[in-house]
Order: C-alpha cells, then sequence, then structure tokens
C-alpha cells in the first residue's frame, strides 16, 4: 500500500530515537544509566490516591464510557482546582472544560478547531518537539520565532520572578531588544491562526511573566487569533511566581485556548490526564473532533484526576518544592564543575546546555554521551532549527541523591571522534 507523503516528511520522535540507541544495553548498579531523556517524576502518585485506584479498579463502572468531554463531576473539580491556583478564576466553569488524553490530544483539538491545512501557527523556540510535530502531520505551517538569550537566561540566574518583577521585565527586555510580542507580532499576516507558547518552557524551563502573557494576549486579540498556553508545569513554578490572571477576564475565551496536563502534577504520566480548556462555543465544537478521536478520556483517569484535585494539594505543593531543590541542586554542581557545559537555563524539569563542540551536531553529541558517558539525553535540533549546539537535560526523574553523580558525567566525557 502506499503511505502518506506528509508523514513521511515528519521526523521520529525524538525520545524513541535516542531509546532506541541503549536498546538491548545492560548497566551496572556500580555505573548504572543517567536518565535525562524524558521528563517523568522520579516519586509515584499519592499513597491515598494509589489506594483509591486499587478500590476503583475493582468497580465495574470504571470500564465504561463518559460523556465525550468527561463527567460533569470532574470537570467540576478541576475547575475547583484552578480557581485555587489561578487568582480566583472567576469567569472559568466546567463548560469550559474538555478532558483530553495528555495535553497533547488537547493541542491536537486545540490546532484542529483554529487551523485548517496551509494556515500558519506561531512557535516560540526552543520548541517542545510534539507541537511542531503535529502541526507538520496536519499540514499546518509552524512558524519559528526564537527566543533571545536574555529571556531564556532568567531562570537560570536565579529570577524568581514575582508579579511585580515580571511587569518591569515584560516591558524591557534590554536596550535595544524588542519585548516578544513584538516580534511575533511582525510575524503575523492573513495565514496566522495562533501564537503558541509554553510556560513554564519545555524544554529551557523559562517563565512567562504575568505582564508578558497579557502583552502576548492582547497582540492575539488586535489580530483575532488564539494565544495557545501550553501549561503542563503549572504546578512547579517557582516561590511567589504569579501565575496569569487570564481566566479572570469575562470573556477570556474570545482569544485564549489553555492545554492542562496533571500527568506531572500527581505523577500520573501514563494515565494520560490532560485537558483542553477554552470559550464553551469551541468545546462544543471540540466535540465534534473528540468523538471521533477517543470517544472520551478514561473513566479510570477521571476518577485519579478527582481524588488528586480533591485531596492533593498539600501533596502537589510538597512535591514542588523538592523538585524546586533538585533544580537548584543540579545548577549549582553543574556550573561549579569542571567540563565545557554552559547551563544556559533551567526551571520545572529540565536544563537547556550548550556543548562545548560547534563542529558536532546536537544529535551527535548526544548519541556520544549514550556511549561514552552512559548518560541519555534530547538533542537541541528536536526543538526546533538552529539548535544544533544544544541539549535538553531532564532532571526531574534524578533523586536527590544521583544528582551529583549524574553531573560528573560530564566532567569525564571526550569530544566525539570524527
Amino acid at each position: 500500500m502506499q503511505y502518506s507523503a506528509r508523514i513521511e516528511q515528519v521526523g521520529t520522535p525524538p525520545i524513541t530515537a535516542v531509546k532506541g540507541w541503549i536498546k538491548g544495553r545492560t548497566y551496572s548498579a556500580i555505573r548504572p544509566l543517567v536518565d535525562l531523556c524524558q521528563a517523568i517524576p522520579d516519586y509515584p502518585p499519592a499513597g491515598g490516591l494509589r489506594q483509591y485506584m486499587q478500590k476503583m479498579v475493582t468497580q465495574p463502572l470504571v470500564a465504561v464510557y463518559t460523556p465525550d468531554d468527561g463527567l460533569e463531576e470532574v470537570r467540576s473539580e478541576v475547575t475547583a482546582w484552578y480557581r485555587r491556583r489561578y487568582a480566583g478564576a472567576t469567569a472559568l466553569s466546567a463548560e469550559n472544560i474538555c478532558l483530553s488524553v495528555g495535553a497533547s490530544q488537547a493541542f491536537w483539538l486545540a490546532m484542529l478547531l483554529v487551523a485548517e491545512p496551509g494556515d500558519e501557527v506561531i512557535i516560540q523556540t526552543p520548541a517542545y518537539f510534539d507541537h511542531p510535530m503535529a502541526l507538520e502531520t496536519l499540514g499546518i505551517i509552524p512558524v519559528y520565532i526564537a527566543e533571545t538569550q536574555k529571556e531564556a537566561s532568567r531562570e537560570e540566574q536565579g529570577e524568581e520572578q514575582g508579579e511585580e518583577q515580571g511587569e518591569e521585565q515584560g516591558e524591557e527586555q534590554g536596550e535595544g531588544a524588542k519585548p516578544m510580542w513584538a516580534t511575533i507580532e511582525e510575524q503575523i499576516n492573513p495565514r496566522t491562526r495562533a501564537i503558541v507558547i509554553v510556560t513554564p518552557s519545555n524544554p529551557t524551563g523559562r517563565i512567562q511573566s504575568v505582564a508578558e502573557i497579557e502583552q502576548l494576549y492582547a497582540c492575539a486579540r488586535r489580530h483575532n487569533i488564539a494565544l495557545v498556553l501550553d501549561e503542563t508545569y503549572n504546578a512547579f513554578l517557582p516561590p511567589g511566581q504569579a501565575p496569569h490572571h487570564l481566566f479572570n477576564k469575562p470573556d477570556w475565551g474570545r482569544n485564549f485556548i489553555h492545554l492542562a496536563s496533571f500527568g506531572k502534577t500527581f505523577a500520573l504520566t501514563g494515565y494520560r490526564a490532560g485537558a483542553l480548556v477554552a470559550d464553551v462555543e469551541l468545546i462544543q465544537r471540540a466535540l465534534k473532533i473528540q468523538d471521533s478521536m477517543v470517544v472520551c478520556q478514561p473513566r479510570l483517569t477521571q476518577m485519579a484526576l478527582t481524588w488528586g484535585c480533591r485531596h492533593l494539594d498539600a501533596w502537589v505543593e510538597y512535591n514542588a518544592l523538592s523538585m524546586r531543590q533538585r533544580h537548584d541542586a543540579f545548577c549549582t554542581l553543574f556550573k561549579s564543575a569542571e567540563h565545557g557545559f554552559e547551563l544556559c537555563s533551567s526551571g520545572a524539569f529540565f536544563a537547556w546546555v550548550k556543548h562545548p563542540w560547534p563542529q558536532a551536531s546536537g544529535w551527535q553529541v548526544a548519541r556520544h554521551l549514550a556511549e561514552e558517558a552512559d548518560l541519555i539525553c534530547l538533542p537541541g535540533e528536536a526543538f526546533g532549527p538552529g539548535l544544533h549546539q544544544y541539549l535538553r537535560l531532564a532532571f526531574g526523574n534524578l533523586k536527590q541523591e544521583d544528582v551529583a553523580a549524574a553531573v560528573e558525567r560530564f566532567t569525564h566525557v571526550l569530544p566525539p571522534r570524527g
């Protein structure tokens, strides 16, 4: 049979490619594999949640479909969770939520709702690789806008960006530098349908300030396009960092779409607990796609999500603090270690580093690390064009006691051959 020419042009999923390099290899207890490839919490789901799910899985009803957008009581619990986290989220209701099979499926829903083949979507780079892969699959053209080094380095420099501080920086990026929203606005044309931003960023950890998000939202409104925020890591904002206030605007859904994932929040990555949060009319249109794509988020996942939203606020805060401590330990050790790698940005689960061999690609260096240092990570090219000198390190799945040993691997690696 014949294959889709469009799919042939889409790259192989980078995590799959990197893990293929080590397939069949074994590692000793003395020198185990250091996995900095995929962002997975090193801790399990909360004990109470696991006990609850053990009971639920025996119930016959758990095996049955739910409404396409999810059970109303689940969406109501998610709404309450948002109101606790997003400055009241006074204009948000359960009708604004469609539960999805992870944030990636929510992104597909959003793009199918706002764009058609040949349309353009602006993506800030470094970009989460699933987004351009999805756009290319759909025949939508990604337009890449690079964040400046000044922007990318804020979190790494220890700037915890409180709301007041973020407003000042949102207005001025530095002498002679354009703010990101202005650079984006220059690229908007009649084919542009959306601006996609991931905050905190995967892969850099960079956080958009409240003021920056307001400016991006105002830009989207001026051009009647969608501002799409993927906030998968919103439970891991640093202390003092305020979330945006868009959900308090009476007509926020007119030009704003939010993508959610609770997989990292509640350590349920395999449950695929995501959500599309949007205008009620858009949600109703999304159900046409949802029904033909997945029907609904699994009921078992919805049960876990409900329990987590009701009972795990303190547990989430504790793990966010632990992850922040791990971030700080990793960055301190990485910057003080004797190697040629440069820590450019960091935050949430990630460090974005520049490797010391400009003649080598990110793919070459990542494979070299896998083969010579028994360490896997992702190459910069996976996150957009022009990023061959970078690597993404996902330290979120390292235990605190393993951080020093992971950093040490970088100090002994020799330049790649060839």
